[in-house]
């Protein structure tokens, strides 16, 4: 459907992905969040499912994960493209350093291991219009 989308969210953890989202897509999206799926053995294999479930319905999605590689956000474009969806990602471009200061002021279910999120780092790589997407908007904290 020519009006649905994939929006790929992309940034390092405590970048500000999920209050984005919940402001900006909130009401017209379908939110969908591996943060959601913690005590799902497949995680990978349910978020596919329940973004082709949405799609199905005509409903637009939004992927709210770090998707910090090419190899991540493959799959979210390649299902955007099946059910001609546009795909843009929406790259939240936060410091290092300020997602670590954000991630320290989290309660603690929801804090990230540092080590995570200097990993992530490590793996990260922009988004661009290479991958497939149809447009890349890049927020700067």
């Amino acid at each position: 459907m020519a009006d649905q989308e994939v929006v790929v969210m992309v940034g390092l953890q405590a970048a500000g992905k999920s209050t984005y989202c919940a402001r900006v897509f909130g009401l017209s999206h379908e939110v969908v969040s591996k943060d959601r799926l913690r005590n799902n053995g497949r995680p990978q294999r349910r978020q596919m499912r329940l973004i082709q479930e949405a799609l199905e319905r005509g409903r637009s999605v939004v992927v709210d994960n770090t998707n910090a590689s090419c190899q991540d956000r493959a799959p979210l474009i390649e299902i955007a493209h099946r059910f001609g969806a546009r795909v843009r990602a929406v790259y939240l471009d936060t410091p290092v350093l300020l997602c670590d200061e954000r991630n320290a002021q989290r309660p603690d279910k929801q804090r990230v291991p540092e080590v995570g999120l200097f990993s992530t780092r490590k793996i990260f790589v922009a988004p661009s219009v290479e991958e497939g997407f149809d447009e890349v908007e890049v927020i700067r904290s």
